[in-house]
C-alpha cells in the first residue's frame, strides 16, 4: 500500500500534497507510462482462478452503458510492486494480488479485464484523463488523492523500512534513525511525497542532518539501489517489502518496529466515469467471498489487512 503517515502528521503536509496531486491531475497525456510489452495489455479471455466469481447482476446493472457496451475494463497498474502487481517469468504477463482482485471485479461485472502497465506516478493522472477505467496499484486512500479520483476499499495496511541483512546502519522505524542517511522511495508514492520529507523535517527540527531522500521510478529500482549499497534503506509498504525481500533470497529485510499507522488501500476510479457504484457493489460481494480469502493466502496477505464488506460503508 503506497502509504501515507499517521493521521496527525498528514494534516500538516496536506497543502503540499494537494498541490502535487493537482499538478499531476492536470496532465493531459500519461504517455510517460512504462512501455507496454507485446501481449501485456491484451484482454483476458478467461481470467484464471475467477471461475468461482459469478456475475453480480446488481453490480452489473449499475454499470455505465458505455462500459457495458465496450465489454472491457481497462485497469492500470505499476508492475514493479510484488506481490501486488509484477511481471511473471515471461516478462509480459502481469500477476499479483491486485491483478487477481481486479480480475474478480471484472468477472463480477461480466467484463473482460485489460491489464495496462504504467509507471506509478502516471497512473492517477492517466485515470483522471480517461486513459484507464480503473487502477489497482496498492493505492493508499488519502484526502489529497480523493480530490482527483474516487476509491473503493479492499485492504488495510501500513508501511515499513527495508534494510540489508545485519542492518549495519542501525536504521529502525524511528525516523531519527534515518537522519543523515540515504533513504529511498518510489517516485509518486506517498512514502516519497509525504513520509520521507516529513521525517527529514523532524530530523532538521531536532538539530540533526536531514535525510538524503532518493526517489526511483519503480520499486524494483529502489530495491536494487539498496542491495547494491547506493542507499541505506527503502521505505514502502511493509507487505510488499517483506515479500520482495523473501523473493530476492533475503538480500533485504524489514527493520525492527511496528508498521506505520495503517490506512485503507483502494481501487482508484475516475470521478467522471460513473463506475464507483458498480465497482463498490462488485467489491462488496468479493470481500465476503471465499475467493477473497483464497487470494489473500495465495499472495501471503496477513489476516490483519483483510476487510469485510462492512468497511465499504465506513467513511
Amino acid at each position: 500500500m503506497r502509504h501515507s503517515r499517521q493521521r496527525a502528521t498528514r494534516s500538516t503536509i496536506l497543502a503540499g500534497s494537494v498541490l502535487l496531486a493537482l499538478s499531476l491531475s492536470a496532465c493531459t497525456n500519461a504517455s510517460q507510462a512504462a512501455p507496454e510489452p507485446a501481449g501485456s495489455a491484451a484482454p483476458a479471455e478467461a481470467a484464471a482462478g475467477t471461475e468461482a466469481v459469478a456475475v453480480n447482476e446488481a453490480a452489473r446493472d449499475l454499470l455505465p452503458e458505455e462500459i457495458r457496451a465496450a465489454g472491457t475494463l481497462r485497469v492500470a497498474s505499476d508492475p514493479t510492486y510484488a506481490p501486488f502487481e509484477y511481471y511473471d517469468t515471461d516478462n509480459k504477463t502481469m500477476i499479483g494480488y491486485d491483478v487477481d482482485f481486479s480480475d474478480a471485479i471484472g468477472a463480477a461485472l461480466g467484463l473482460e479485464v485489460e491489464h495496462v502497465p504504467a509507471t506509478f506516478d502516471t497512473i492517477l493522472p492517466g485515470l483522471a484523463s480517461g486513459k484507464y477505467d480503473m487502477a489497482m496499484s496498492a493505492f493508499s486512500i488519502t484526502p489529497e488523492r480523493e480530490k482527483i479520483v474516487d476509491f473503493v476499499k479492499y485492504l488495510d495496511g501500513g508501511s515499513g523500512v527495508a534494510v540489508v541483512p545485519g542492518n549495519p546502519k542501525n536504521i529502525s522505524m524511528d525516523p531519527m534513525s534515518m537522519c543523515g542517511k540515504k533513504i529511498a522511495g518510489q517516485k509518486g508514492s506517498i512514502q516519497s511525497m509525504d513520509y520521507l520529507p516529513t521525517f527529514s523535517k523532524e530530523c532538521a527540527d531536532a538539530g540533526k542532518e536531514p535525510i538524503n531522500i532518493q526517489n526511483f521510478p519503480g520499486q524494483t529500482d529502489a530495491n536494487l539501489a539498496l542491495t547494491s549499497g547506493r542507499v541505506d534503506a527503502v521505505v514502502a509498504d511493509s507487505i510488499s517489502l517483506a515479500y520482495q525481500g523473501k523473493e530476492a533470497g533475503g538480500q533485504f529485510e524489514l527493520a525492527a518496529g511496528e508498521d506505520y499507522d495503517p490506512i485503507p488501500t483502494g481501487i482508484a476510479l475516475s470521478q467522471d466515469a460513473g463506475l464507483q457504484a458498480a465497482v463498490t457493489e462488485a467489491a462488496r460481494g468479493i470481500l465476503d467471498s471465499d475467493y477473497y480469502q483464497e487470494i489473500g493466502e495465495k499472495w501471503s496477505m496477513p489476516d490483519s489487512v483483510l476487510l469485510t464488506s462492512d468497511a465499504l460503508d465506513e467513511k
